[in-house]
């Protein structure tokens, strides 16, 4: 796909459950211009979500590389799994492929945790970053470097929950701030039992809903702030 040059510019795109999002970015991560957010489309086909990149992507002029988060399991830039966008349509979609095709620009296409994840760690020791929206997504990366994606999300908590349905937002919006706070108290203790993280990054809307204690080795950070993932990913 060739590598990074410093003329280059980084159409960044964050496909989530709830919107798409989309800023571009100069070689050095520095935003050339406002974020640009538009519902995803339900139902949320492959198709549908397409289009309102394509929407999106048409407002930002000069781009010369794009870069995508996408809310599943990926591999190779090939979608296989979409546990958020509800449709089986997604499994082995070649997103990147179709990208590239309709932007005609060079596309590559990751985990959307793993895309936030290349833009927030410190690049020291094992950083752990996860994701709290409509789902919850995760990434591991080990001094930089991104690590085999693991979809935590779908590990049962309970006896008929995973971790999508424990902490996600259907579970916010019935059991409210208190409760959900409760829940992620037990999560992040366990996430730290698990995994020994250095440093762990809470990003994503319902981050800033964290009412308690999180510890000096724990950072709430903003979708924005991930964004220059992006360029990270392409060099």
């Amino acid at each position: 796909m060739g590598a990074l040059s410093p003329s280059d510019k980084i159409l960044a795109v964050d496909i989530g459950g709830s919107h798409i999002k989309t800023i571009m970015l100069d070689a050095s991560g520095n935003a050339l211009e406002e974020r640009r957010r538009l519902p995803t489309p339900d139902p949320s086909s492959p198709e549908a979500v397409v289009n309102v990149i394509k929407k999106l992507a048409g407002q930002s002029g000069g781009y010369t590389k794009v870069a995508v988060g996408f809310p599943g399991f990926v591999q190779n830039h090939v979608v296989k799994t979409a546990p958020n966008l509800g449709t089986e349509a997604w499994k082995d979609y070649h997103l990147a492929t179709v990208l590239q095709e309709e932007l005609g620009k060079p596309t590559i296409v990751v985990n959307d945790a793993d895309f936030q994840g290349a833009g927030l760690v410190s690049g020291k020791g094992l950083e752990m970053v996860i994701t709290l929206g409509t789902g919850f997504g995760t990434a591991l990366l080990l001094d930089g470097v991104l690590l085999p994606h693991l979809e935590i999300s779908q590990l049962p908590v309970t006896k008929k929950k995973n971790y999508d349905a424990y902490i996600g937002q259907e579970a916010l919006d019935k059991i409210g701030e208190k409760r959900w706070n409760e829940r992620m108290k037990k999560v992040l203790h366990t996430l730290r039992t698990v995994f020994n993280f250095n440093h762990l990054f809470i990003s994503g809307g319902n981050a800033e809903l964290l009412n308690f204690d999180l510890g000096e080795n724990v950072s709430i950070k903003t979708n924005k702030d991930g964004f220059v993932g992006a360029v990270k990913l392409w060099q």
